[in-house]
């Protein structure tokens, strides 16, 4: 009875794949890896990934998703982020807050300011290609009274971060850049009278950037500009006042 199984599980070796000292070959007489899949055509099936099985594959014909390797070298569609505010404030404290102020007194500079409005620190075990996302919130007013804008001219808002870079220079790499345009149309130049009837509330820019970063300690500093004209109209912006979130994940 031994010599019989012993015989059935050569034969099924031999049958179905071929055993080299470098590895096990399926339909590949000389497997360049622990496992070799020799057919052009074929492919490796994992019914625990399938839509059946698995919460995290959505199913549809023709539709894919990307499998993960988890620390312990297992697949996986779960995937982690290294930090994720998704349902918190990412920048929620008061000091974290930021402001700017142009006013008609300032020396002309085409009526551009910037402020630093918070920096974040993560850490990195290894190499990798960092993945960061932000959705920060902005407010635009008169002046710091948040009197509305009763003006025909246009402020240019725009966000960005840093990675690594105490000072911020001319010169300075900038990631993630968005800008919006904020105009509010009262028409004070022929009614000055007339009740600001534009529109007050949060609006958004958002960035994503890849970056290949060494292993080590980084800091991103997050930055808000405005841009008012060159008669620097008076404007204050307020910077993450409303709900904002920050996405960062390694590849």
């Amino acid at each position: 009875m031994k010599s019989k199984i012993i015989f059935l599980i050569v034969f099924f070796i031999g049958v179905n794949s071929k055993a080299q000292v470098s590895g096990v070959g399926i339909n590949e007489d000389t497997p360049q890896q622990a496992l070799h899949l020799g057919s052009q055509t074929g492919t490796i099936r994992v019914d625990g990934l399938n839509s059946t099985n698995n919460t995290f594959n959505g199913g549809g014909v023709d539709q894919t998703y990307p499998v993960y390797v988890d620390h312990n070298g297992d697949l996986t569609l779960k995937t982690e982020a290294y930090d994720n505010s998704d349902g918190d404030d990412a920048f929620s404290t008061a000091a974290i807050n930021g402001t700017l102020t142009i006013l008609a007194g300032d020396v002309p500079n085409d009526g551009y300011e910037t402020t630093q409005i918070t920096s974040y620190v993560f850490t990195l075990t290894r190499p990798t290609i960092v993945e960061i996302k932000y959705s920060l919130s902005i407010e635009v007013f008169q002046n710091n009274l948040f009197t509305i804008i009763k003006d025909p001219y246009a402020r240019n808002i725009t966000n960005f971060f840093t990675l690594n870079t105490p000072v911020l220079l001319g010169t300075t790499r900038r990631y993630g850049a968005s800008s919006k345009c904020y105009f509010n149309r009262n028409d004070a130049a022929t009614n000055p009278a007339a009740a600001p009837d534009g529109a007050t509330g949060y609006i958004y820019n958002s960035g994503t950037t890849y970056i290949p970063l060494p292993a080590g300690v980084h800091t991103l500093r997050f930055y808000g500009t405005a841009c008012s004209g060159s008669a620097n109209r008076p404007t204050f912006v307020r910077f993450a006042g409303g709900p904002d979130s920050i996405f960062i994940k390694l590849y």
